[in-house]
């Protein structure tokens, strides 16, 4: 119990950092190119990962067959999912991107269901209409009071879908290969991937990192080691701890501290609308995820635990 507390206590760390780390990919994509700037960061991440392990002697050497499987899951978890997000938050609020990221756990739960062959119940289902219907709020109607969808939007929606799908296959291949070690290669791998397109898609990026703003590059390593390193590296650690529906319920907490950071570091208003949005997520992943079904297997086992 007590190292299932430990495993909370860090995930709610994480949250905090990845919720302030959309406020922090909004301020970078000002003023460097989305994907040149992502494929430096998250490969500053995946050294730094890599290095901690070294330093304690967590590292091995992988078969050719895991670095394959690990470039796959990279694709989605690191290429797919911060290509789009940093893309859509130069397109969106840091607002509305956080809120469409709490679809995560949602969506994880969807696309667990082909790769871990897992049931969707009467609660789970509930809860995925309700969260989705609270991010539409949010999405469609916004703070315009009208009904429309912005390319962003789009794209951070985009972004969740591939990371709940990394999620998943993580989960299928902790079981012969350390969370942390595949964190740090699927940083370095992904970041690589990501530095190629941009030459394609950004071909003037590198120079938009040539900036001596010290606040700004403050920003950037504050990002790529806090949030990105260690918040992947702890995030994937929980998966294979306690499970990918029960990690994915703290992101909850997620879109939360992504509202805040908006309003305290860019200056952003809160509508009603979006509040209303966060609310629903709120429930709808909270049942959605298997949170509540969980609690209620507790509880029932405690009731029928005879007496000491």
């Amino acid at each position: 119990m007590n190292n299932r507390l430990v495993v909370y206590g860090l995930l709610t760390f994480v949250m905090l950092s990845w919720g302030l780390n959309v406020t922090a990919l909004k301020i970078l994509v000002v003023d460097m190119a989305p994907i040149t700037m992502n494929a430096f960061r998250v490969f500053v991440a995946g050294v730094g990962v890599l290095l901690m392990l070294w330093l304690t002697k967590s590292i091995r050497k992988l078969t050719l067959k895991e670095y394959g499987f690990l470039a796959f899951i990279s694709l989605f978890n690191v290429v797919g999912h911060h290509l789009f997000l940093s893309v859509g938050l130069s397109n969106t609020t840091a607002t509305n991107g956080g809120l469409i990221l709490g679809l995560v756990p949602i969506l994880t739960a969807l696309v667990s269901i082909p790769i871990l062959k897992t049931r969707l119940s009467f609660i789970k289902t509930v809860g995925i209409i309700i969260a989705f219907f609270g991010v539409s709020f949010v999405v469609l109607i916004g703070s315009t009071g009208t009904f429309s969808v912005s390319i962003g939007d789009a794209q951070v929606f985009i972004s969740g879908f591939t990371q709940a799908i990394s999620f998943a296959l993580i989960k299928k291949a902790s079981s012969t290969i350390d969370a942390r070690l595949m964190t740090g290669w699927m940083m370095v791998i992904g970041s690589v991937i990501m530095f190629i397109l941009s030459f394609i898609f950004e071909p003037e990026g590198l120079s938009t990192m040539a900036t001596t703003d010290v606040k700004l590059w403050s920003v950037f390593f504050a990002s790529a080691l806090i949030a990105t390193a260690f918040g992947h590296m702890t995030y994937n650690y929980a998966i294979q701890r306690i499970g990918p529906s029960e990690s994915a319920v703290f992101i909850n907490l997620n879109p939360l501290f992504a509202l805040l950071g908006g309003v305290v570091f860019l200056g952003e208003a809160i509508y009603i609308e979006q509040g209303i949005g966060f609310i629903l997520v709120v429930i709808g992943v909270l049942c959605g995820s298997g949170a509540v079904e969980h609690w209620r297997k507790q509880k029932k086992e405690v009731q029928l635990r005879p007496p000491a």
